[in-house]
């Protein structure tokens, strides 16, 4: 249809130049196929490389893995009513993931591994807790 392809070149464009995406998964390993799903999608279409992609991709699996606490030595089951809520924020050269998710108990410590791989895939990077609720952020830049 004639009006259809504008009305896609217009999406594109609000993509590209701004735009949020929200996803919203259960808080278990299994779903952060999504997580890195959403963020290669989207880095794809701001036109980044097939190797920043990659390096977005992987980032916030290492920081939303790590923050599940998965491993945390307990034998407490997860909780299943627990969600993880993130927003892929749009501009022009970067991408910006925040996101959230319930916390039992004390902010899980990075290895320094998984400082090191964050640090080495993307610009920024943070995360931080207060009254059972963690909070983080990373951003991409792109450099093409």
């Amino acid at each position: 249809m004639p009006g259809e392809q504008n009305g896609l070149d217009e999406r594109d464009e609000q993509l590209r130049t701004g735009g949020d995406v929200r996803l919203v998964v259960p808080a278990a390993p299994e779903y952060l196929r999504l997580v890195r799903l959403t963020a290669a999608g989207m880095a794809s279409r701001l036109r980044f490389t097939f190797d920043e992609v990659e390096d977005l991709r992987i980032a916030v699996d290492e920081l939303c893995f790590h923050l599940l606490g998965t491993d945390n030595g307990d034998d407490i089951p997860p909780d299943d009513d627990r969600t993880m809520e993130l927003i892929y924020s749009a501009d022009t050269d970067s991408i910006t993931i925040t996101g959230r998710t319930g916390l039992s108990g004390a902010l899980p410590e990075p290895s320094e591994l998984s400082e090191q791989i964050l640090d080495a895939l993307v610009d920024e990077h943070e995360v931080s807790g207060t009254d059972g609720m963690v909070t983080f952020r990373l951003m991409k830049q792109r450099e093409s």
